[in-house]
């Protein structure tokens, strides 16, 4: 069993929760603890996770857990409801990158998590999660990638591309329009002029037999 199922069993289902996503990460700027609360100094692993409530009222909380050097058990150190969480800085709305944000009414943490794709993963999850459960206010997603948001950018560009093509493919065919009718028009002269000139032989062939 991996860690993050561990974590839905031990810490989630108990509380009659589910864990719905969750992301390992280490701080971008550590923080001087003099001592950690285990008793003792020494490595330990945390996740930021997202977890529902499974009975309605649905109730989303993002809660930090870590296991600490030696103990298999999993502990909740921190947990905020949704509507505490106020944005998530996504880092970069270009490409891929393990660096966000989350800031709480009473919190600020800067995190890197353990890859760009499980970072996105969760940040995705996320931002799902709060459009179908959030009535209300909704956290700000800022510096995210589109393809995390729904794609709303990468729609806007193939509707804008497919506009484009469209507008394209008229000014073709007016200008093909255009020249078609400038052919017709020299057609037209040209049959003109030969009928005339056919006239003229006509009327000279006469006055010669005459």
């Amino acid at each position: 069993m991996n860690a993050k199922s561990v974590i839905n069993k031990e810490v989630f289902i108990p509380h009659d929760e589910k864990m719905l996503a969750a992301v390992q990460v280490k701080r971008r700027t550590k923080k001087k603890i003099p001592f950690l609360a285990t008793g003792g100094q020494g490595d330990y692993m945390t996740f930021i996770c997202l977890s529902v409530t499974n009975k309605k009222p649905f109730h989303l909380s993002i809660t930090k857990v870590k296991q600490f050097q030696g103990l298999s058990s999993f502990v909740k150190r921190s947990q905020w409801t949704i509507d505490q969480l106020r944005q998530i800085n996504g880092i970069d709305s270009i490409k891929d990158c393990p660096e966000f944000d989350l800031l709480f009414d009473n919190a600020f943490d800067q995190w890197v998590a353990s890859s760009a794709g499980e970072k996105c993963t969760f940040i995705q999850i996320l931002h799902h999660t709060c459009q179908r459960y959030c009535s209300a206010r909704k956290p700000e997603f800022i510096n995210c990638q589109s393809k995390l948001l729904g794609g709303n950018s990468i729609l806007h560009s193939a509707a804008d591309s497919v506009t484009s093509a469209v507008q394209k493919a008229s000014q073709a065919l007016n200008e093909r329009g255009e020249r078609l009718g400038r052919t017709e028009e020299r057609t037209a002269d040209m049959m003109n002029s030969a009928e005339q000139f056919a006239v003229t032989a006509h009327k000279l062939a006469m006055k010669h037999k005459c």
